[in-house]
Parts: structure tokens; sequence; C-alpha cells
């Protein structure tokens, strides 16, 4: 699970490697649940790059190109929401995900970064998926 930013350039690093957070997303999805959040997949969309990538990796089926609606974009600010109550979650209480819980909040201190840098710059974000 990757970040999209809004736009062609945003001017800075947006890279979340996101594997250990696609490994645990049931978990994290009744976590935020629990913690009154947005899951994070709830901030998924489709778009014509992400397409592409997995039609590139012979997973999407092309047809599926011409029939995308228009990708969907989120505020940052409700995605930092749902990043930092996970966060602050896993920090006192890892045991939540057992041995993966460090490796998740590493990844999601980078969707932090990359959240609070779209923020600022008043840029929208949307998850994308990559089954490689």
């Amino acid at each position: 699970m990757y970040i999209v930013v809004e736009g062609e350039d945003p001017g800075f690093d947006i890279f979340v490697n996101g594997q250990a957070v696609a490994r645990n997303e049931d978990a994290l999805e009744r976590l935020a649940k629990r913690l009154g959040v947005k899951p994070l997949l709830e901030f998924f969309s489709a778009d014509e790059n992400s397409m592409a990538l997995l039609m590139e990796q012979g997973i999407a089926n092309p047809d599926w190109a011409s029939h995308l609606p228009q990708p969907q974009w989120y505020e940052a600010p409700d995605g930092l929401a749902t990043v930092c109550a996970l966060i602050e979650s896993l920090t006192v209480e890892p045991a939540a995900l057992g041995a993966e819980a460090e490796p998740v909040l590493v990844e999601l201190r980078e969707y932090e970064r990359v959240l609070r840098k779209t923020s600022g710059y008043g840029l929208h974000w949307h998850v994308a998926v990559s089954w490689r």
C-alpha cells in the first residue's frame, strides 16, 4: 500500500514502503474502527497510473482501465488523523500486532511524514495498492 499525491510532482519524496501495513491491513482496519477513525483502505482510489502498474505486473485486466472512475482525492489531515491514532495506539499497546508492530510503526511513521508534507503543501492524496 502506497501513497499517491495529487499532481505530477508534489516537490517532495512521497515514498512509503507499505508492505507491513498491507500484510496487517485487516488488523489495522479493526483497530482503526475501534479507535473511531477511518481505516486506511477507505482512502483507496485507483487511477490510470496504478492500473498501468497492475497491468505491467500482469494482475489487472486491460479492459478495467477504460472503465475507471475519476480518482478520488482525500484531505491530508483526514489521513493524518487515522495514521496518528494508529501510531499512538500501537506505541502504547504493541502486542496488538505482536512481532509485526515494529515494522508497521516504521511504515506508519513514513505515512505520517508524507501526509504532513502533503497537508503543508495543501495537496490531496489517496492510497493505492501494488500486489508485487
